[in-house]
């Protein structure tokens, strides 16, 4: 932290998309500076392309060459890319790829070394980044991979609803046999103490989906139920973890029984995030549970078919820098108050 203001570390995202749109919007509001310290790894270059394309030169970042110039008053940008960079709105391009890698291990490299104290990703194109430094369907599996952590959780938070995800960025044909009595419980583990550390909340309440449609009504339409996801419901519960299920996810999300729980865990991503998405899509924003640091990021993609037209909404982005600053400070808080004030003595 600078002057007790969290300092959030901000990839800029694929150049062709909204990226820097929603960016400069979130930051154009001065107050922001009055609760953070932003600083975008990205291309000045490329930022003053996307300042004049939505009309919003009157925004100035502070330019600096790396972090130990940080102004804790201004948005500040280091520049991680060659000042030939040609920006092409809307266009999956190689240069685009390459330019998201380099923001990403920049800014990770800042994190990891405790220069920055969040990390809030802007959206890539998965395609175009894929290459020998980046072969994974994402953010979240990159950064357990960095971050040598087994296992994470994708989960999408709103004042509505936070959703989790057993399976992630798989084809859906893998996803039935992708789930196991052991995975759903690890990711309930990691869903209950996310809610503790980061979120606050005392004793959760989480809701779990079924994977078949009616939720198998009984076998008759799978057993994947029965054989996997009732035993390991049962087994949380032995845990002390209040899990509850399984939910045939229609009825669930139809009736509003989601408003009764801290959070939600579906079995694979369209399950969890089509709904979340279709209540929560402007304001959405993607948290990476389990990690040893905090990661945010909006909850849309690239919008290339926006891009560079000043029609992109902000809220998502700067609900994910708001979100990342408030899990930051809720782990201290956490930090300060389970830990141990009586230190054991020597003969103890």
């Amino acid at each position: 932290m600078i002057d007790g203001k969290v300092v959030v570390g901000i990839t800029q995202g694929d150049i062709n998309g909204i990226g820097y749109e929603v960016i400069i919007k979130t930051l154009s509001d001065s107050r922001v500076n009055d609760f953070c310290v932003p600083v975008v790894y990205g291309s000045p270059k490329v930022a003053a392309y996307h300042r004049k394309a939505i009309n919003h030169e009157h925004f100035n970042f502070n330019q600096i060459k790396d972090i130990s110039e940080l102004n804790s008053k201004r948005s500040n940008i280091i520049n991680c890319m060659d000042d030939n960079v040609r920006v092409e709105l809307g266009k999956t391009t190689e240069v685009a790829g390459e330019g998201s890698i380099q923001s990403i291990e920049a800014a990770i490299a800042d994190l990891k070394s405790g220069k920055v104290d969040v990390l809030l990703t802007s959206p890539i194109n998965k395609q175009n980044v894929q290459s020998s430094k980046f072969s994974f369907p994402g953010h979240t599996e990159y950064l357990a991979s960095t971050f040598d952590t087994k296992e994470v959780l994708m989960l999408l938070v709103s004042d509505i609803m936070k959703v989790g995800v057993v399976t992630g960025h798989i084809p859906l044909s893998e996803v039935p046999g992708s789930i196991t009595k052991e995975l759903i419980l690890k990711k309930l583990r990691l869903l209950n103490s996310s809610l503790v550390k980061d979120f606050g909340v005392r004793k959760p309440r989480i809701a779990v989906l079924g994977l078949n449609p009616h939720a198998g009504d009984a076998g008759v339409l799978g057993s994947e139920e029965q054989d996997v996801i009732i035993p390991a419901i049962k087994q949380a519960n032995n845990e002390d973890i209040i899990a509850v299920g399984p939910y045939p996810s229609d009825g669930f999300f139809g009736s509003v029984n989601f408003s009764k729980f801290d959070a939600i865990l579906a079995m694979y991503h369209d399950q969890g995030l089509a709904p979340f998405k279709s209540l929560a899509f402007d304001s959405g924003v993607n948290f990476t549970a389990g990690l040893p640091v905090v990661r945010t990021s909006p909850a849309h993609g690239t919008a290339f078919e926006i891009a560079g037209q000043g029609n992109a909404s902000e809220n998502s982005f700067r609900n994910a820098l708001f979100l990342a600053i408030e899990i930051y400070k809720n782990r201290l808080t956490y930090e300060e108050i389970t830990r141990n004030p009586l230190p054991l003595s020597k003969a103890e």
